[in-house]
């Protein structure tokens, strides 16, 4: 399959190279408006672009084929989480990528701020040489106390460098512990001590709802009178209005923004505003910092489209931390035991239980579920329809309930996978499985019986009574026909009682052998599955 890869945006040309040297890959070009995205997404699987293409839901109809929206940068704004999710759609980003040049940006505002930089540039400009030194005068960052909001990547950075200048850091980030600081003199405070403290402040949040205006008239006024606010995150982090009359009455002694909350910024309040520094969103906008986010987010879309790695993915189940190589096995696994179950059901699914034990299993309660569900749910919707992205919509739409087990009936396993499955008509389905090696799959039980083999290739599932002759009959009966048998696994309940038969063929049975075989008086059912 032929990939189309559509670019709205600059990217490098050694990163653009690796989409047209790709021999599954077609590189579709676009100026970076809405208008001329829209007339190209017909037939496009993916789209690139940056958080000044808006991809809403009406946009988003205009690409029915599309499997991946990559966003250059870490911005998400703009994107239609929801559509995207319900409709199979990867979205991601690429945090971090630009974290030292958006750090060094924010250093050099706050030296811009604290040494009138511009200001005394503009007066060398105009022919004056030291008119007024003492309105010249600067201020050392040595000594000073630097308040920062976010503690993630940029903040990190920002604080690493600000050290190195002599000065003291504060941090408020509520989604960080003492254990975990990198440097141990960072202060972790609170809010209002940062407020009362800091003689800048610096903004490192990410565009959430609970985030926007963060920086508000309230803030504002609760920082001590003469400090200096810098923002390179996001542009609605601040109340730009709050932060002008701030300025202008000085209780501000000034302010550095590279990033506004409409731009180009025409009405913003703090454009040419005397005390404050303003850049055009350069924060990423380094030689270094644009080769990287080019080749990283091309990587990143290649490896997503092929299956091969969903690096950056945000609605990707995935816990923190957990890459898609360590998950992969285990999700495959629970595919694939989703899949025998869908084939031994008689009535529709109507809830999934799901049990986790063994400590290799930590993190992976939610991808492996995902994956159950695209399971049983990939043969009535097809795989197109269903991915790891919308599988738990489609159950839910299905009316599949999913909850956490405990206890289930399965064997002493180091690290096992279990799901029981109850259908419309009360039946229940248990089936367990793990990893040998933590890469090779076995289905080690299915309800009562205990078995062990690798759920690939023809696979027939057969119910029968234990009684003797069955494995010669049925052998017979398979030699007749040319279907050779590579693997028979049998296990049972009790002695005398019922039999449940695994056999992976080398080709699977025609529907009228399959049909013969199930009307022998030893069988109780037959189903294939191919895997």
């Amino acid at each position: 399959m032929t990939h189309r890869i559509l670019v709205a945006t600059d990217l490098t040309e050694s990163s653009l190279a690796l989409i047209r040297e790709a021999d599954d890959a077609e590189l579709v070009t676009s100026a970076p408006q809405v208008t001329a995205v829209r007339d190209k997404l017909a037939g496009v699987h993916a789209l690139i672009a940056r958080d000044d293409i808006a991809l809403d839901k009406a946009l988003l109809a205009a690409a029915p084929d599309l499997r991946v929206i990559a966003r250059v940068g870490a911005s998400l704004s703009g994107v239609d989480m929801e559509t995207a999710t319900n409709r199979g759609i990867i979205v991601m980003n690429t945090p971090g990528a630009n974290a030292i040049a958006a750090g060094e940006h924010t250093l050099a505002l706050m030296l811009a701020l604290s040494r009138r930089l511009v200001s005394a540039h503009n007066s060398l400009k105009e022919g004056f040489w030291l008119l007024d030194r003492k309105r010249q005068a600067g201020t050392q960052l040595h000594g000073k106390t630097l308040g920062l909001i976010g503690l993630g990547r940029v903040g990190s950075i920002v604080a690493g460098r600000a050290l190195g200048f002599g000065m003291t850091v504060l941090a408020y980030d509520p989604y960080l512990s003492e254990d975990e600081l990198a440097d141990e003199r960072i202060q972790l405070v609170g809010m209002k001590e940062l407020q009362q403290r800091a003689d800048f402040v610096s903004v490192h949040v990410p565009a959430t709802r609970e985030t926007q205006h963060i920086v508000d008239e309230t803030f504002v006024r609760a920082m001590k009178r003469g400090a200096r606010l810098i923002n390179t995150s996001f542009g609605a982090a601040i109340d730009e209005t709050a932060v002008a009359n701030a300025v202008k009455d000085g209780h501000l002694g000034g302010a550095a923004i590279d990033v506004f909350s409409d731009e180009p910024p025409y009405n913003s309040p703090l454009i040419a505003l005397e005390n404050v520094i303003h850049t055009p969103h350069i924060g990423d906008n380094t030689v270094e910092a644009a080769q990287d986010l080019s080749l990283q987010i091309v990587s990143q879309v290649l490896d997503a489209l092929r299956g091969e790695d969903y690096r950056n993915v945000v609605n990707l189940p995935f816990m923190p931390g957990l890459d898609y190589e360590t998950a992969r096995p285990y999700m495959g696994l629970a595919e694939c035991m989703g899949k025998i179950l869908h084939t031994l059901a008689r009535a529709r699914v109507r809830r999934v239980a799901v049990e986790y034990r063994g400590d290799e299993a930590n993190g992976l309660v939610k991808p492996v579920t995902v994956a159950f569900l695209r399971g049983i749910l990939a043969p009535v919707l097809s795989d197109t329809t269903v991915n790891y992205i919308n599988a738990p919509v489609l159950a839910a739409e299905r009316g599949i309930a999913v909850t956490q087990a405990k206890g289930l009936k399965t064997g002493d396993y180091a690290s096992v996978i279990s799901v029981q499955a109850t259908l419309e008509d009360g039946e229940t389905i248990t089936i367990s499985g793990t990893l040998l090696d933590r890469r090779e799959p076995h289905i080690v039980q299915i309800n009562d019986y205990r078995l062990n083999f690798v759920p690939e290739g023809n696979l027939l599932l057969m119910g029968s009574f234990d009684q003797p002759g069955v494995i010669g009959r049925v052998g017979t009966l398979l030699a007749e026909n040319q279907i050779n048998i590579a693997i028979w696994q049998t296990g049972r309940a009790t002695p005398g009682g019922h039999t449940l038969t695994v056999l992976t063929l080398d080709e699977p049975l025609p529907e009228a052998l399959l049909e013969t075989l199930r009307q022998q008086e030893f069988v109780r059912h037959a189903h294939q599955v191919e895997l």
